[in-house]
């Protein structure tokens, strides 16, 4: 029992060591104040993608 609770408090601490500073930096730029930046680049990126793919 302790065995397969050392190893669930082990997956969630290196879950967090490597995830949280992706789920930081996704909130830091998707605020608000951000946000129309991210879908303009995101718009851009699509309808250019979709002229590469006619020529």
């Amino acid at each position: 029992m302790f065995l397969l609770l050392f190893f669930v408090l082990l997956i969630q601490f290196f879950t967090y060591w490597i995830f949280e500073p992706l789920a930081s930096f996704l909130g830091y730029v998707l605020e608000i104040r951000f946000f129309p930046i991210v879908a303009l680049i995101s718009l851009v990126f699509l309808f250019s993608a979709k002229s590469i793919e006619q020529n």
